[in-house]
This record gives structure tokens, C-alpha cells and sequence, in this order.
């Protein structure tokens, strides 16, 4: 797991939450540490909904990372990732399917989705919702005992209100 967030963090830049497809991370608002992170769990508790199966969620909170070149004490991102454990390992080709019809009726833009890079060929989907500056990645790693979906949810860079600084956790 150590090794995956760094990997899905690094690939969910934004790469289309802004309007001139550069990589640039977009600016998700001001914010404290902690509000951000709360709204960062509803994003996730919203996506826990379109998955549409019985199972179980990873027990993982929100984290706070820097935002590239920007000042650490004032700018953060807010990163969530979790898993979920479906209740019958053949429902998560179902799941797959749902969240890749789903997702873009509830304000997502899926900018990928196929087999990953992995020997295991996972199926793996990214999506951008430009109104609340937050990303997902979901791989469906079927192999895996018992199989899951793992999902990196990454928010857009977060300044802090005036006066305050960037509280890690």
C-alpha cells in the first residue's frame, strides 16, 4: 500500500481538472487541513454509493501532502486512499462497469480507463470532477486475495485561510 499511493499520486495530477491540459494541479479553494480533509470523506462516502454492492470499506482516513511548488506551510493537497471488499468477488466486474456509466452522471469525466501497465493487467479507471477539484484512480485487482477495488481519491491544491498554516496529518 506504501508503495501505491506515491504511484497513484503521482499520476493523478489533474490531468484534466484544468482547462489548458497542462499537468498543472488545479487550485481547489482555502481551506484548513481539516475541513478539507471531512469534505474529502464525503467525496469518498459519494463514491462508496455509486459502487452499488454489498462488501466492505477499507478502514483509512485522508492524509496531507504538499502541492509542487508551492509553499508547504500555506498550500496543501489532501489524498484518500481505501479499498473495497466486495461481499462476492464476482460483483466487481459489475462494480467496474457501473462506476465507468455512473461516475459521469454525477458531475465525473473519465480520462482513462482500460488495463493497467501491472502483470496482472488490472483494470483500472481515472476520473476528474472539475467542480470539486478531486480525482480518483480505481483498479480493480482481481488477483488479489480476496479481490478488491483500490481507490486513490487526491484533491486538487488547498490554500490556507489567512494567518493559518497546514496542519499534517
Amino acid at each position: 500500500m506504501a508503495l501505491a499511493v506515491p504511484l497513484a499520486l503521482t499520476t493523478l495530477t489533474g490531468c484534466s481538472m484544468t482547462d489548458n491540459d497542462s499537468a498543472e494541479i488545479p487550485l481547489a479553494g482555502t481551506s484548513t487541513s481539516r475541513d478539507a480533509s471531512d469534505a474529502m470523506k464525503k467525496v469518498s462516502s459519494g463514491l462508496y454509493d455509486l459502487i452499488g454492492a454489498k462488501g466492505k470499506a477499507s478502514d483509512s482516513h485522508p492524509g496531507v501532502m504538499d502541492c509542487s511548488g508551492k509553499n508547504t506551510k500555506t498550500h496543501f493537497r489532501i489524498f484518500h486512499p481505501w479499498s473495497f471488499y466486495p461481499s462476492a468477488p464476482s460483483d466487481l466486474d459489475q462494480v467496474m462497469e457501473r462506476l465507468r456509466t455512473e461516475l459521469p452522471k454525477h458531475g465525473w469525466k473519465i480520462v482513462g480507463y482500460g488495463p493497467d501497465t501491472s502483470r496482472n493487467k488490472n483494470m483500472s479507471l481515472t476520473a476528474d470532477n472539475e467542480q470539486k477539484k478531486v480525482s480518483v484512480s480505481i483498479v480493480h485487482m482481481s488477483k488479489n486475495d480476496p479481490p478488491k477495488l483500490s481507490l486513490d481519491v487526491v484533491s486538487g491544491c488547498y490554500k490556507t485561510p489567512g494567518g493559518e498554516e497546514v496542519e499534517r496529518f
